[in-house]
């Protein structure tokens, strides 16, 4: 029933919500007639809306801080840590490690497994931001509301601290789960992360991106700089929690297609709040495409057609939870539709 109550409804389901009150008897009396009087139906409904994304988001940072700030201790040498540390512990989003915890959920994996999955895929995506601010990449010195590393520890040690916290995650995941996880699943997972990373993830997207600047893209050429420089990297957040978390063959790959679409669709909300989203919400300058002379989705497809494409994709992407438990797919479900509601 769980499949068939998330396939039917998950494309209207914020439509229904805002017009009428889930609680209402007026609602629950048409949903009864359309579902034939299925009070399953409603029942699982009702778990999806009573879920409070805003608690699990909050109890969740708050867990993934605390595991972060362990796994990075301060230590000699002192100006290295603190480097590594630096942009690391001020994350406010998580997007990346919420998910990875959630999607570990969602098969039932073991919670500090999970965790220390999500504390790696952090570390490697802070890598990422990280140098990508650097003045030889895009030069911005505005970084989750804060100086970039490199305007407060200088180039050299900014790139020292990504070679040493792009180490640890490694170490961490893998001295963390070796006595719980199995070792193809923590193989396996490894293989995901590094690979989203390297030369067939974010830094061909990145460096297929430097290239572009200045020169008109077709829109394919586009998507491919959006798929790799975020898209993997989030594709393979879900999918690295479902591997520590014991899913089966099958269950990968449905994450992994939701991953690819929540992924995609990151990037191109990214580029809509890049028009319109403001230095203080979003922690990094804005209007920095423009000034680069990017190519975006905006640019190439307009604002509200871009806004479409990524409610689609986000749409596309919920399809694939609805073979999972409704209520162990509601953080991954909500998760998703944050993406697109992001200012």
């Amino acid at each position: 029933m769980a499949s068939a109550f998330l396939m039917i409804n998950i494309p209207t389901i914020n439509a229904l919500h805002n017009r009428i009150p889930f609680a209402s008897p007026k609602l629950a009396t048409k949903l009864q007639a359309i579902h034939g009087g299925n009070s399953s139906f409603l029942t699982k409904k009702t778990l999806l809306h009573e879920f409070n994304i805003e608690d699990y988001r909050t109890k969740t940072l708050r867990k993934i801080h605390k595991a972060l700030d362990e796994a990075v201790p301060l230590q000699d040498p002192t100006t290295l840590h603190e480097a590594m540390r630096y942009t690391i512990l001020a994350g406010k989003e998580r997007f990346f490690p919420t998910l990875c915890v959630a999607s570990g959920e969602l098969v039932g994996g073991d919670e500090s497994s999970v965790m220390a999955m999500a504390c790696s895929i952090e570390m490697v995506n802070t890598v990422g931001l990280v140098l990508d601010d650097l003045p030889c990449m895009d030069n911005d010195d505005l970084r989750r509301g804060k100086a970039a590393s490199h305007k407060v520890f200088g180039e050299a040690t900014t790139i020292l601290a990504c070679n040493a916290l792009m180490c640890l995650a490694a170490e961490h995941l893998i001295t963390k789960t070796k006595h719980v996880v199995s070792p193809k699943h923590l193989f396996g997972a490894t293989v995901e992360m590094y690979s989203a990373f390297g030369s067939k993830g974010c830094t061909a997207g990145q460096i297929a991106d430097i290239d572009s600047e200045g020169k008109q893209l077709c829109l394919n050429e586009l998507e491919f700089i959006h798929n790799h420089k975020t898209g993997r990297l989030i594709e393979a957040a879900a999918v690295c929690g479902v591997l520590i978390g014991g899913g089966n063959e099958v269950d990968v790959e449905r994450v992994r297609r939701f991953g690819k679409n929540v992924g995609l669709a990151f990037q191109v909300w990214d580029d809509i709040l890049d028009e319109i989203g403001s230095t203080e919400k979003l922690g990094k300058k804005v209007g920095r495409d423009l000034l680069r002379n990017k190519a975006t989705y905006p640019k190439l497809i307009g604002l509200d057609e871009s806004k479409k494409f990524a409610r689609d994709l986000v749409a596309k992407a919920l399809q694939e939870l609805t073979c999972f438990d409704s209520t162990k797919a509601a953080p991954m479900y909500h998760l998703a539709n944050f993406v697109v509601n992001r200012s």
